[in-house]
């Protein structure tokens, strides 16, 4: 009985580890195409980076020092900070922003989400033409806009002074009293179109089933615009808040401007946005604008956070609900 033996050289050896030419080269490519994607994005991030974040960091170094006429520049830490927190005139700015944030703001926003809803319901002829006349006067620059309603608001000439005359009363809208709701009356001129754009965009997302099966379950209009509409278009709500949020307390053109026309109405350190422009520009107190900015900066982004955590929240425990009858017709 012969046994046969097996040569070297017909066993399997392992092959030598080397790199392959294919992988070499898709390699190549992957790192080619990073480097051209840093080329695209390098132009925004160098002008964003000298744009907006040296100026802030400029800003936050001279809120941390104060010029005295003796010595020059001073190292004082968190006092600017400290100062203004204790100023009653800060608070007055915040509390005036505040105000017109809790009430022109639902205003606007409750009358921006019911053009949304009226325009989107299909029953409203000419809808196009009611939807480029809202948004158009978020296309007027806000400095012309604010000098269109200055000669309106004016007693002395324009509309309000005409009114006044024919039905002899007196009206006076740049009154220390009535200047507060008459810059809001302006924003939400300016702003409803804007705010009325994004809400009706989401509602052209939500898919038309689900209107015809609410429909056959016998749901008016009302209830498909509160059950269906509203709770879908609940992330567009929450994005217009925001921004509304932080419109609000940027307030600055519309102080500005009618601060002539009001000089008794509006001072100097009407908002906090103004009060630091004053300072730098006319008082010349650079560290202490520099402070009042980085603060109101903070407040705006910790209110604004907090507002997206619990609209967040809030939209995932209150999911748009739909009977049993209407998912089953949606599905077919």
């Amino acid at each position: 009985m012969t046994t046969m033996s097996e040569s070297p050289t017909s066993l399997s050896s392992p092959k030598p580890r080397g790199v392959n030419p294919s992988n070499r080269w898709k390699k190549g490519i992957r790192s080619k195409s990073r480097w051209a994607g840093l080329g695209f994005v390098l132009p925004f991030l160098l002008v964003f980076f000298v744009a907006t974040i040296l100026p802030i960091i400029y800003a936050l170094y001279l809120s941390l020092f104060r010029d005295q006429l003796i010595g020059g520049s001073h190292f004082v830490g968190l006092a600017n900070y400290i100062s203004l927190l204790k100023s009653g005139t800060f608070w007055d700015g915040v509390w005036r922003v505040i105000r017109v944030f809790l009430i022109q703001v639902p205003i606007m926003l409750g009358l921006a989400l019911l053009a949304a809803l009226c325009i989107d319901s299909g029953r409203l002829r000419g809808h196009g033409f009611f939807r480029i006349i809202l948004f158009l006067p978020y296309a007027v620059p806000g400095v012309v806009a604010v000098l269109i309603w200055e000669f309106l608001y004016g007693d002395q000439f324009g509309l309000t002074a005409s009114i006044n005359s024919w039905f002899n009363i007196a009206m006076h809208p740049l009154s220390k009293n009535v200047i507060l709701w008459s810059i809001g009356n302006i924003m939400t001129w300016s702003f409803l179109g804007y705010n009325m754009l994004i809400l009706y965009s989401g509602l052209k997302t939500i898919p038309t089933e689900l209107y015809e099966a609410a429909r056959l379950d016998g749901a008016s209009e009302w209830k498909i615009a509160r059950y269906i509409k509203v709770p879908a278009i609940r992330g567009q709500l929450l994005i217009t808040w925001m921004f509304s949020i932080i419109g609000t307390f940027q307030l600055f053109s519309e102080p500005q401007l009618l601060k002539t026309p009001a000089p008794n109405a509006i001072s100097s350190n009407y908002t906090p946005n103004l009060w630091a422009y004053n300072l730098s520009l006319n008082g010349s107190q650079y560290n202490n604008a520099a402070a009042l900015a980085i603060l109101m900066g903070l407040i705006t982004g910790v209110i604004t956070y907090i507002t997206q955590e619990r609209g967040s929240r809030s939209g995932d425990k209150k999911k748009p609900k739909a009977s049993r009858a209407t998912k089953r017709r949606a599905d077919r």
